[in-house]
This record gives C-alpha cells, structure tokens and sequence, in this order.
C-alpha cells in the first residue's frame, strides 16, 4: 500500500521462512516470518498472513509450486527467500537458482506487491567444516542484490553483521536460525521496510560469551557432524527431502490470531 502498511501478506520460501529452528512441529513452528507478520498486526489487526514455504524446497522447487498460489492471494507485500538448498548441492547453479528468484520478483512486483528478500550469511563463519561452500554464497548474494535492483525488491543485508555469527543466534543444526535468530530476522525485515517502530537493534551484539576452544571446540563439531551433518547426508544420498510428503503450514490468508505459531503479543526480541 502508498502509505507503508500491509494487509496483505505472503511469505515464499524453505524452511528458514517456514519457521525451522523456533518452536517444533508437536507445538508449532513460529519463525521469522511469523514474526514480522505479528509486527505487522500491532499497526492494523485486519492484517492478513499466509505462509506457504516448505522445508527443503529448492529455489526452482519454491517457483513452481509456491509462485502461482501466492499471486493468487494478491498481497501487497511478498517474501521471498531461497537458495540455500541449493548451493549445499554438489551441482550448484548460481545463476539458475537466482533465475528462479528472479522470476518470482518479477511476477510478484509486476502484480504490486512490495516484495523483501535476504541476503545469506557464509555458512563457514558458522560452521568451520562449511567454510568451502563460502564463495558460493557470495556468488548467490551478489546475484540476488542484482536481481533486486533489476525489479525494485528490498534486500534485507543480514549478511554483513556481525551479530550473525554469534551461536547463540543458531539453532543446534546450525543450519537454521534459533528463536533469538528468528526475532532478529524479523526485526531486519521491519527495519527495511521502515516500519513503525522498528531500529537497527537487531544488529547489535549479544553480551559477550566464552566459545569454546581447542578440544572443546573440537568436540563441539565433531557432535554436531554426527547429529546433524550425518544425517543430512544420508537422505541426500537416498534421495530423499525433511520436505518430503509436507505441505506449507498456513496456505491460506488468515488473520495473524488465526494461524498456528505463537500468538501475538508474545515477545518478539528473544
């Protein structure tokens, strides 16, 4: 809408927008998408929210089966994050994963909708054992700046704080975003589209923390290549997807009180 607000919202993507890593599937999943469409509430209750990612999706995976339900639902303001499954693939495609963003910009700018992405933090600050996989993610972001600039989408740069390093923002996995990772994502996005209220506290950093070190640190990835690297590499080579057999968790436009997650009113700075 002309005057900066939204009532109208629709979130495209995988699982960091389906809400991986903040809540689980017994209780709910809220995420960060959830988030900012609660922020949205605070300034018009009428607001409503849709969510239609999946975990797993790829980027040309979320075009085909996410892109048509979401123009259908008309919003005015759209997300739109993917990619990240894909650069994990041994036959990444920088320039097709981001043709396939770039193709749902355009639609959904070419429709109206005020459209936001994210840029993607180098998953080896992370995670040491990823450290290769950074130049893909650089060649991802560069082209999803470009594409964005090509059709007016706001690009949300929580690549470039530091504050996205801390663990604490990072789910066991650490591949998704924990609860305090989701708030901040949420509180990004409200920032760029200057909505009311929003800052940049999200990207201040957290108390200082002692990290592990030498044999702790040691120990501390070797856990985590068994309970999650592991596993992630055994379904990739059966062929299967944490997708698999799901559906998106809000596929229509409701109220934000309606859906599943958290309800509003819930702190959103974890």
């Amino acid at each position: 809408m002309s005057d900066g607000t939204f009532l109208r919202y629709v979130a495209l993507g995988d699982s960091q927008t389906e809400g991986l890593g903040d809540g689980d599937d017994a209780g709910g999943l809220r995420g960060w998408a959830d988030r900012l469409a609660e922020l949205l509430a605070r300034e018009r209750s009428d607001v409503l929210y849709a969510n239609l990612a999946v975990r797993g999706r790829l980027a040309g995976q979320v075009r085909a089966e996410q892109l048509g339900p979401a123009l259908a639902l008309r919003p005015d303001l759209a997300t739109v994050v993917a990619g990240v499954n894909d650069l994990l693939r041994p036959r990444f495609d920088a320039d097709a994963t981001a043709g396939h963003l770039e193709a749902m910009f355009a639609a959904l700018t070419a429709q109206g909708a005020r459209v936001a992405t994210l840029t993607f933090p180098g998953v080896g600050r992370i995670t040491p054992l990823a450290r290769p996989l950074g130049p893909r993610v650089e060649a991802l972001n560069e082209r999803i700046r470009a594409a964005s600039r090509r059709h007016g989408v706001t690009v949300v740069e929580t690549s470039r704080h530091p504050v996205v390093d801390d663990p604490r923002l990072w789910s066991p996995d650490r591949l998704h975003a924990g609860p305090i990772g989701h708030a901040r994502i949420a509180a990004a996005v409200a920032q760029a589209l200057a909505l009311p209220g929003s800052d940049d506290s999200w990207a201040r950093p957290l108390p200082p923390q002692a990290l592990p070190s030498g044999l702790g640190a040691v120990a501390a990835e070797l856990r985590w290549a068994g309970s999650f690297l592991g596993p992630w590499l055994g379904r990739r080579l059966r062929g299967r997807s944490s997708g698999d057999d799901r559906r998106a968790k809000r596929p229509e436009l409701l109220p934000v009180a309606a859906g599943p997650g958290t309800p509003p009113g819930t702190a959103w700075r974890a």
